[in-house]
C-alpha cells in the first residue's frame, strides 16, 4: 500500500503518522520532543522517529514510504528545506530536509511551517473544504494564521505570511516578544486569556478553559476578561478580512474548544466592526490536533505530484529534441 510519512513537531511533543493516498491516517504515534536535551538531540529524535515509521511501514504495508512531510515551528525556508529558527526548540539553520532524506535512504522530503501545514489540511479536507479563499487562525500559546488560495497556502516572499498575531490592536499596550507593543496575541491568545483570568480570579493556576467555564456559569469577572479578549480578536480579524477578503474564516486552537461560548460573541463582534467588507463564514476548525500531521502528509503527496510532473515534462522535452 502506497503511503507517506508525516511528522508534526511541536515545542514539547511530536505527532507522527503514515498517510495513505486518500489522506487517511493509516498509523499514528506520538513522542516527546526532548527539547531539554538541546537542539541537536531534538533533531536526532525527529530523524530517529521518522526512521522507525519507515521501518513500520515496510513491515506493515510491504513497501517503503514514497515520501515524507514534516511540519516544524518557527521560521521555515520551505523552498530550501531549512528550519531557520525556532525559539522554543533552540535551533538555527537546521538543514531538516537533507537530514531526514539521508536518514530515510533518499526518499523525497517536504518541509513546512506548522501553522501553514495545519491550515493546508483544514482548507483541503477540513472546515475549509470547498472554499476558494480561507484564513485559518489557531488561538493557542500565540496566534498565527494560514492564508489559503485555491487549495494552496500562501507563504509570502520571505516565508512570513499570515502572522496576524502581530497585528497591533492596542497601540502602546503590553510588550510582545516580537518587540512591538499591543500585538493581538498579547490580548487574545489562550495564554493571554489564561494570564488575565488568573489575575482577575486570584487563582494563579486558572487558565483559559477555566475562564470559559466561568463565563458559562455567569461569572461577571470572567465575562469581562472573555469579552475584552474577543474584542481584541475581532479587531485583528477585521484587519485581516480587509486585506485578504476570505470566504471562510476557520478558528482553531485551545480557545476554539470553548465552542459557542467563543463563536457566538465573536461572530457578533466581527459583524459589528465590518463596514464595506463582506462577512465570511466564521467556523471552528474540524481536524483538531491531527491537522498538522494530515497537512504534513499532504505536503509529501504534493511533492510527489510535482516531481512526477517535472519528470514527465523533462521526458517530453527529451523526446521532442530527439
Amino acid at each position: 500500500m502506497k503511503h507517506v510519512i508525516a511528522l508534526d513537531v511541536g515545542g514539547t511533543g511530536m505527532k507522527a503518522a503514515l498517510v495513505g493516498t486518500d489522506g487517511v491516517l493509516l498509523h499514528e504515534a506520538r513522542r516527546a520532543t526532548g527539547r531539554e536535551r538541546g537542539p541537536d538531540a531534538v533533531v536526532e529524535t525527529i530523524t530517529g522517529f521518522a526512521a522507525e515509521l519507515r521501518a513500520y511501514g515496510e513491515e506493515r504495508y510491504g513497501e517503503t514510504a514514497s515520501a515524507a512531510g514534516v511540519a516544524v515551528p518557527g521560521i521555515v525556508d520551505a523552498e530550501n528545506g531549512i528550519a531557520v529558527y525556532a525559539a522554543n526548540l533552540g535551533w538555527r539553520d537546521v538543514p531538516m530536509r537533507e537530514l531526514l532524506s539521508e536518514k530515510l535512504h533518499g526518499v523525497p522530503v517536504a518541509l513546512g511551517h506548522d501553522v501553514r501545514t495545519g491550515g493546508l489540511a483544514e482548507g483541503r479536507i477540513g472546515a475549509g473544504r470547498g472554499a476558494d479563499r480561507f484564513l485559518f487562525v489557531p488561538l493557542g500559546t500565540g496566534i498565527a494564521g494560514a492564508i489559503g488560495i485555491d487549495g494552496v497556502i500562501e507563504s509570502g516572499a520571505h516565508g512570513c505570511a499570515g502572522e496576524i498575531g502581530h497585528i497591533v490592536v492596542r497601540p502602546g499596550g503590553a510588550l510582545c516578544g516580537c518587540g512591538q507593543r499591543g500585538c493581538l496575541e498579547r490580548f487574545a491568545s489562550a495564554s493571554a486569556v489564561s494570564a488575565a483570568w488568573a489575575a482577575a480570579s486570584g487563582d494563579p493556576d486558572a487558565d483559559a478553559a477555566d475562564c470559559a467555564k466561568a463565563v458559562e456559569s455567569g461569572d461577571p469577572r470572567a465575562r469581562e476578561v472573555w469579552l475584552e479578549a474577543i474584542g481584541a480578536l475581532a479587531d485583528g480579524l477585521v484587519t485581516a478580512l480587509t486585506l485578504l477578503d476570505p470566504r471562510t474564516l476557520i478558528i482553531g486552537g485551545g480557545l476554539a474548544e470553548a465552542g459557542e461560548t467563543l463563536f457566538t460573541p465573536l461572530r457578533a463582534a466581527v459583524a459589528e466592526r465590518v463596514t464595506f467588507q463582506k462577512l465570511p463564514s466564521i467556523v471552528p476548525a474540524a481536524l483538531g490536533d491531527t491537522a498538522g500531521c494530515l497537512g504534513a502528509g499532504l505536503l509529501a503527496w504534493d511533492l510527489l505530484a510535482t516531481e512526477s510532473l517535472e519528470s514527465h515534462g523533462s521526458q517530453e522535452a527529451t523526446e521532442v529534441s530527439a
